[in-house]
């Protein structure tokens, strides 16, 4: 781990236990993480940095209970059985801190691009891209009209319908590693679309991520498409 990276990760640990701190107290935060209240109360006033090995369990551990908690608690689910997760992917400070806890919790090679689906994988993705340093791109179902060149990614639903998903051809480079992320995976169909566009282009799967999983489906899907870590935070039945 280089110096920026030690940097970046205390950084995160540091957002974390803030995010944290907003409903616990400090004697409830040391109860819970196993650490002292006073090395807390200086962490999240910013006093003092956590050295590397702690930063990486306040984010691996810590981070992730917490993200997985306060993501499960925001899920709606209508009588039909639809989700409903807006009040996630429209928060872009909770979002910044999956970023770093998918990166320690399931070991992703760094991305040169994070690639989803428009539209409600994008803030997601943007978030990704930020944390690792990498490009962002999202393929569309529609085509940008001063755009010449696009990788393209059909498939027939069971349903009957066919649906193309358009990336421009510039946004992933041969040899490019991609992570391939969206909010939610339910059948797995647009993740093997996004499979097929890193394919085609040249380049190479450095992992899978969702937020959320409805059943084993999508996953089960996406694990049968590549041998790269496929990972997701929340799992619903």
């Amino acid at each position: 781990m280089n110096r920026a990276e030690k940097a970046t990760l205390q950084l995160r640990a540091l957002d974390v236990l803030r995010s944290l701190k907003e409903t616990r107290t400090y004697d409830e935060l040391a109860a819970e993480t196993g650490l002292p209240a006073g090395d807390l109360n200086r962490y999240v006033n910013g006093h003092v940095l956590p050295g590397a090995s702690r930063a990486r369990q306040i984010v691996a551990e810590f981070g992730r209970d917490a993200i997985e908690a306060e993501i499960a608690d925001r899920v709606e689910r209508d009588a039909d059985g639809y989700v409903d997760n807006s009040g996630i992917v429209f928060d872009q400070p909770l979002l910044d801190l999956v970023g770093p806890v998918a990166a320690e919790a399931f070991g992703f090679e760094t991305p040169d691009v994070v690639l989803t689906a428009a539209t409600d994988g994008i803030t997601l993705a943007a978030s990704l891209a930020s944390h690792y340093g990498a490009r962002c791109a999202y393929a569309k179902k529609s085509k940008e009209t001063a755009v010449e060149e696009f990788i393209e990614a059909r498939k027939r639903l069971e349903s009957g319908i066919e649906i193309t998903y358009y990336l421009p051809a510039a946004a992933i480079s041969p040899g490019d590693a991609v992570l391939v992320v969206d909010d939610l995976i339910r059948s797995g169909e647009t993740q093997e679309l996004l499979l097929e566009v890193v394919e085609t282009a040249g380049a190479h799967v450095a992992g899978v991520f969702t937020l959320i999983a409805v059943g084993e489906d999508g996953i089960d899907r996406a694990r049968a498409h590549t041998d790269a870590p496929v990972g997701t935070l929340v799992e619903l039945s």
